[in-house]
């Protein structure tokens, strides 16, 4: 990030923590995603996804804490740019939906047939991926919009 953002996001505990965990989250994802690549066939394939699932979710909790928490992030957002309030709150759904949808799949990888559990993992890997990228904006539109009408 350059200009205010960058700034900003070096005085402020909660974008050190968001950034902090949004590495550690795309980690998870990526672990995640490597776990169902691994041949079906594998006597361990079911147990690897399942670990890789619940350290995703251990992980995407934990984003949420950083994210929406009092001392979070869009708390923070909010306190800067509160014409950014509709954009934080399509966040939250999203978490939630989210969240959802990853204990859905932890419910589903110890049965079920493994082509359509990778159907569904791949839904919520694009759904995870384009989640990752509405966060990086708000924080980029609370801080770097030029709304004083300079050039």
């Amino acid at each position: 990030m350059n200009g205010p953002a960058a700034q900003h996001s070096a005085t402020s505990s909660s974008f050190a923590a968001a950034r902090r965990h949004r590495a550690e989250l795309l980690q998870m994802i990526q672990a995640f995603e490597a776990a169902l690549a691994v041949p079906a066939g594998d006597p361990r394939w079911r147990e690897r996804v399942a670990e890789r699932l619940h350290l995703l979710r251990e992980a995407f909790g934990e984003h949420i804490i950083v994210t929406e928490g009092p001392e979070g992030l869009y708390a923070e957002l909010l306190d800067h740019a509160p014409r950014l309030t509709h954009g934080v709150h399509g966040l939250v759904r999203e978490h939630a939906s989210l969240l959802a949808d990853i204990d859905a799949m932890a419910v589903r990888v110890a049965a079920g047939d493994i082509e359509r559990l990778r159907r569904r993992a791949n839904r919520l890997l694009r759904a995870l991926g384009r989640h990752r990228p509405r966060g990086a904006d708000l924080v980029y539109e609370a801080y770097a919009t030029d709304i004083g009408g300079e050039t």
